[in-house]
């Protein structure tokens, strides 16, 4: 199976949305190499980067899940790297 490195930035403006993006998260643990959150307070909102080892498909549905919930926005970062494990 090819995998790829990728980071996904993550922006939460509601917090009403972190329960449901926890959980998600959790669904792709197993491909989650570390995760950063950083809460901003002035703004409130939190800033999250996730880093994940995973095939391309499972990185896109990730994204696109994240990216669905109210008051989230998501992008990727694909690297180059091709894995096959």
């Amino acid at each position: 199976m090819e995998t790829r490195v990728a980071v996904i930035s993550i922006i939460v403006e509601k917090e009403s949305s972190v329960e449901p993006l926890n959980n998600i998260l959790h669904q792709y643990s197993e491909y989650i190499i570390g995760r950063m959150g950083v809460p901003y307070r002035q703004k409130n909102i939190s800033i999250i980067s996730i880093a994940i080892d995973a095939p391309q498909d499972k990185i896109s549905t990730l994204a696109g899940k994240i990216g669905n919930l109210d008051g989230v926005s998501a992008k990727t970062a694909l690297s180059g790297v091709i894995s096959n494990e």
